[in-house]
């Protein structure tokens, strides 16, 4: 296992745009629960009769990255909502963010964006481009499947998924030039620190 502590403050801040972008936009303004992603996720398993998007916050995949191995049931997301609260009660949302980055999933034995980034890129997470930062915030969707060391046109592909759910958050819209796209998630960068 090769896991790298690393704090909030040792990421590139575009990284973070991308990130609560595509996980958790609300991160800062819930206490752990994101109460209408909740929502829109329990209309869609009604509605639909099937899982169509998530509701885990960030605080929450914190919370299961901090105790490993529980089956995926409702009893298991119920305690993972519990345990976000606890967290949010605790720790500071930098300090929670610090847990995320340090212990998420990017393939292989590698734990956390720091190793991710040293192992894949060769470089630590605050010198990562923009293509970079998008590979690394898509990889823990599925870090086996998508590790660009052994399965490139799947990490693009993972990637390419990034600004897409950015315009689908009306974060940047699509009819933006890729050129302004870019300026648009430095501008987003600034306020997510």
């Amino acid at each position: 296992l090769w896991r790298l502590p690393v704090s909030a403050d040792e990421v590139d801040p575009r990284y973070f745009a991308l990130l609560l972008a595509y996980e958790d936009r609300r991160f800062y303004q819930h206490d752990g629960v994101d109460g209408r992603a909740f929502g829109r996720a329990l209309w869609q398993l009604i509605s639909t009769g099937h899982v169509v998007s998530g509701a885990s916050t960030l605080t929450m995949q914190a919370a299961r990255l901090l105790e490993p191995g529980r089956p995926r049931t409702v009893l298991t997301k119920i305690i993972q909502m519990a345990r976000a609260i606890q967290l949010e009660e605790r720790y500071s949302k930098a300090q929670i963010l610090s847990i995320y980055l340090t212990l998420t999933p990017f393939g292989g034995n590698l734990e956390g964006v720091r190793a991710a980034s040293l192992a894949y890129f060769g470089k630590e997470p605050n010198q990562l481009d923009l293509s970079q930062a998008a590979t690394l915030v898509a990889l823990p969707q599925s870090p086996e499947h998508q590790r660009p060391d052994r399965h490139a046109r799947r990490a693009a592909a993972g990637r390419d998924k990034t600004p897409a759910r950015m315009v689908a958050d009306s974060v940047v819209t699509s009819k933006m030039p890729r050129s302004r796209c870019a300026k648009a998630w430095l501008r987003c960068a600034s306020p997510c620190r």
